[in-house]
């Protein structure tokens, strides 16, 4: 199996980087909060991006149609008891 890594100072490969992206990291600052990747020396920020940008992340198609990207959140109590 080929390897081909995005980040070297963590290892994070182009394979972590687009499942990060299918579980909805969209943009480089996510994928580093998941990877640590681009968090170093930052060379890889841009091949992070040309990833991303390659429709590696399903709520791109979304986004560019104008439509919401995020879950919609239930709410189970009314602000007035949560406080």
């Amino acid at each position: 199996m080929d390897r081909v890594y995005v980040c070297n100072c963590f290892g994070v490969t182009e394979a972590q980087v687009k499942k990060h992206a299918e579980d909805g990291a969209c943009t480089p600052r996510q994928i580093a909060s998941a990877s640590k990747a681009g968090t170093d020396c930052g060379s890889c920020v841009r091949h992070i991006q040309a990833l991303l940008g390659r429709g590696a992340c399903p709520r791109r198609e979304l986004m560019d149609k104008g439509a919401p990207v995020l879950s919609q959140v239930p709410v189970s109590a009314s602000l007035d008891e949560a406080a």
